[in-house]
Formats: C-alpha cells, sequence, structure tokens
C-alpha cells in the first residue's frame, strides 16, 4: 500500500528486453536499506525490487522485471532511458496518510489535455477512458503518475487538478505537457461504493 505523497524522482538508466522487461532505476533512497522482494511506487506501478546496487559514483540504483501485461497495461511500455519516474516506497505501519490509500495497481492510462498557470499554481485538465471516469468525482482523489491529487471539477471523461508549487517541484508534474499519457489509479473507495451500490440495484 502506499499514499500518492511522492518521495524522490527516478531516473531510469537501463532497459533490458529478455522474457520480461528489467529496468534499472537510479534514485537517491538509501539502497541497503531497500530489501529484495520489497514494493516501489514507480510513477504509480506498484513494483518489486529484484536487485539493487551503487554506480561509479555512488549513487544508489535499484532494479524491477516489468511483465508484458504491465507494459501494455501503464506508460512503462513508452520508458526510455533517462525517462523520469515519480517514487514512493511501501507504507510502514505507523506512518502518516498523507494522501489517501493508494494501492500501485494501475487502472488504465489518461492523457494531459492542457496546462494552465492559475496563480502561483498549474491547472492541469485529463481525460481518460469512458470507464474510469464514473469514478472521478469533484472534491474526491484520484493517483496520477503515482501522486495522489484532488479533483476540482468534472465533465465528462475530462477532469481539472490543481498541482501546487511544492509538488511542482519533488515530482515529475514539474516537466509534464499537454499530450503526455499518465498512469491512472482511481480511489478504491469509489470503486466499492460503486460496485455496492451496482449490487443493489441487480
Amino acid at each position: 500500500m502506499f499514499t500518492g505523497i511522492v518521495s524522490d524522482i527516478g531516473k531510469i538508466r537501463s532497459i533490458v528486453k529478455t522474457g520480461d522487461t528489467r529496468l534499472e532505476i537510479s534514485c537517491a533512497y538509501d539502497v541497503s536499506d531497500i530489501d529484495i522482494g520489497a514494493s516501489i511506487s514507480c510513477s504509480g506501478a506498484c513494483l518489486t525490487v529484484v536487485e539493487t546496487g551503487r554506480d561509479d559514483v555512488g549513487r544508489g540504483w535499484f532494479a524491477i522485471d516489468a511483465s508484458q501485461e504491465t507494459l501494455e497495461c501503464t506508460t512503462l511500455g513508452s520508458w526510455r532511458v533517462d525517462t523520469m519516474t515519480n517514487l514512493e516506497r511501501a507504507l510502514k505501519l505507523g506512518d502518516e496518510l498523507g494522501g489517501h490509500l493508494v494501492s500501485g495497481h494501475v487502472d488504465g492510462v489518461g492523457q494531459i489535455v492542457s496546462r494552465t498557470p492559475e496563480g502561483d499554481s498549474e491547472r492541469f485538465t485529463f481525460e481518460v477512458p469512458a470507464d474510469l471516469a464514473r469514478f472521478v468525482a469533484e472534491k474526491g482523489s484520484v493517483t496520477l503518475d503515482g501522486t495522489s491529487l484532488t479533483v476540482n471539477e468534472v465533465e465528462g471523461s475530462r477532469f481539472g487538478v490543481n498541482v501546487i508549487p511544492h509538488t511542482l517541484s519533488v515530482t515529475t508534474w514539474g516537466a509534464a505537457q499537454a499530450g503526455q499519457k499518465i498512469n491512472v489509479e482511481i480511489d478504491m473507495l469509489a470503486r466499492y461504493v460503486a460496485r455496492l451500490l451496482e449490487t443493489q440495484g441487480s
């Protein structure tokens, strides 16, 4: 489980395609504290650490294996060397829940429609697949590229979000542009409420 509060920006240092696809990701984490088998959210996708190490200048990195399904159902299939990714380590008992409960299971891929300055913040408009749009509610939470964000308004399959300067500076959102694909995880509470209502109505 995660909270959608990004704690580092990683960078893809190598990609090797074998049976699965192995990605090595540079990070600022103390990799000696990362267990093999640990889960790390990489732009919203929960991935399993299979190796850790340090490069020639002592910067840490970890490796994950991505299946073909993961590549097809997320933005990982378009990642290249030097692609930047939002990172969050898994919750530990007693950690502060600063965002909302996030599983790290990407529900689909959306797109940035526009980015517009609004005061010191940036107003983003996103479009998501219709089957996910019904779970997005005004003032509700949504996880986009691993970041817990609050929805400002909803219109059909599009919705708006304000991203504050701090978030822009500590995540990949600072460099995000219109047309960019993003990983989407809907709020799990919204999913279960919708399922409950469907069951009661049947």
